[in-house]
């Protein structure tokens, strides 16, 4: 094609469509100025109205035409009076609209643009990715400022996992929709340039790649607070659990104590000695050992605040409930069987009190508090100890032995044969009055102190 084919051909596109305007030459279908005016109204919409162009005069429309488009960069080659006839001159309308089309965008040959007949689709394309993709990225941005995250570890490892689909597969996506606004901006830019399009406030490419940096640093601090909160709850998670299992182990063991125990008894009811005896100390200690252990690890997600703590620690109190009953029974029954060769007491980490089954002196006439003593307090307990959990308990097993002690010490107590032993004991057994009845508010206390020394700071 020549230049003026190819020149032709552009002006049937630009133009086609408009009612009552064809172009066949490049002289008598320019005279009445309406191809003028189309070709600048598909390109400038906003500066020609094309109803007015219908009523107008050939003069009026020529003038109209050749101002826009002197507005719009192209050089005024043409006077009206010089167009308005039945035949202009052909090369000078050639020349002129050749102005309009080197001024006005056009696609380049074997390149990407857009024509003036897809602008406003295109534009209202680009319009409607971003007003779809900013809203996204700003609520996003939101959700990923939150970082109040559950202490369940089953709902954080699923907050987690729902991050890593986000970032692995969303962010994806609409990192290739923002690249896709980025491509379809470079192509209507030559029309914002040109004016045609009137680009709003926060429309531009960068005003979406300012909300889309807040997204990135948003998730990057989520994840950098969001990792270490899962890998601390599936560290507790392990701590729970060995709790759980070590309960278990504990329950196992008390359980075979119990039946142990059970079995001596009634050795001792059918006249026969008792035969278990170490077996069921062993148990025993072997119990007070596993609940030590638990104690620990009940301080780490303690000191955590571990969501499930409440509950792990209700079961090591009831664990040390069971054994406490377990060795008030075990001591009853070997005391009963004349127990002598191994002694019940608390490990020495825990109390500084062992029980001791010395014989009293039959028919003494010594201090009436030369084997009566009281038991030791709480305070003195706690300043001797290396934390006031452990004083607390050992405060648990202090009263504990000094009951099984006085027990054991009124059973075998001589009440006198004479009347000065009588009254030095009566003296005695007014102690001891006085001091059970000082035992109950100390149990009192030591069932307080031990709540709170498992719940502490629920």
């Amino acid at each position: 094609m020549s230049a003026k084919e190819k020149l032709l051909l552009w002006t049937q596109k630009v133009t086609a469509g408009y009612t009552g305007i064809k172009c066949t030459n490049f002289s008598s279908c320019w005279s009445d100025g309406k191809m003028f005016n189309a070709l600048i109204h598909r390109y400038r919409p906003d500066l020609v109205d094309m109803e007015r162009v219908q009523i107008q005069s050939n003069r009026e429309n020529l003038e109209q035409a050749f101002e826009v488009a002197e507005r719009l960069g192209v050089t005024r080659l043409l006077d009206a009076e010089d167009v308005d006839v039945p035949s202009p001159d052909e090369k000078s309308v050639i020349t002129y609209v050749s102005s309009i089309y080197d001024a006005f965008p056009k696609v380049p040959e074997g390149g990407e643009g857009i024509s003036a007949t897809e602008v406003d689709s295109r534009w209202q394309e680009y319009q409607s990715r971003v007003d779809s993709l900013i809203p996204w990225i700003k609520q996003h941005t939101l959700l990923m400022s939150d970082k109040s995250f559950p202490q369940n570890p089953v709902e954080l490892k699923a907050l987690y996992n729902q991050y890593i689909h986000f970032k692995e597969t969303e962010i994806l996506a609409k990192e290739r929709e923002k690249g896709r606004i980025e491509e379809l901006y470079k192509l209507l830019e030559v029309w914002i340039e040109f004016g045609r399009i009137k680009l709003p406030q926060g429309y531009h490419p960068n005003d979406v790649e300012e909300e889309w940096g807040k997204l990135i640093i948003e998730m990057l601090e989520r994840e950098k607070s969001l990792r270490p909160a899962v890998e601390r709850l599936e560290l507790l998670l392990q701590i729970a659990n060995k709790i759980q299992n070590g309960a278990l182990n504990c329950e196992e063991k008390l359980t075979l104590a119990k039946n142990t125990l059970q079995a001596d008894a009634a050795h001792l009811e059918s006249g026969q000695p008792v035969q278990c005896e170490s077996d069921v100390i062993m148990y025993i200690q072997e119990c007070e050992g596993l609940i030590r252990q638990l104690q620990v690890d009940l301080q780490i997600l303690r000191d955590e605040n571990y969501y499930q703590l409440e509950e792990l620690a209700f079961r090591v109190m009831r664990l040390q409930d069971e054994l406490v009953t377990l060795r008030l029974e075990c001591t009853n029954l070997y005391r009963k069987g004349h127990f002598t060769s191994l002694e019940l007491a608390p490990p020495s980490t825990l109390t500084t009190t062992h029980l001791k089954a010395e014989p009293l002196t039959k028919g003494t006439h010594s201090s009436s508090t030369s084997w009566f003593r009281k038991p030791m307090t709480r305070a003195e307990l706690v300043s001797i100890s290396s934390s006031e959990d452990e004083g607390n308990l050992r405060f648990v097993y202090e009263l504990l032995s000094w009951v099984e002690e006085m027990q054991m010490k009124l059973e075998r107590a001589e009440w006198g044969n004479d009347l000065p032993s009588v009254e030095l004991q009566l003296e005695t057994q007014q102690h001891i009055h006085t001091s059970v009845e000082e035992l109950g508010s100390s149990v009192k206390e030591a069932r307080l102190y031990e709540v709170r020394a498992i719940l502490n700071p629920l």
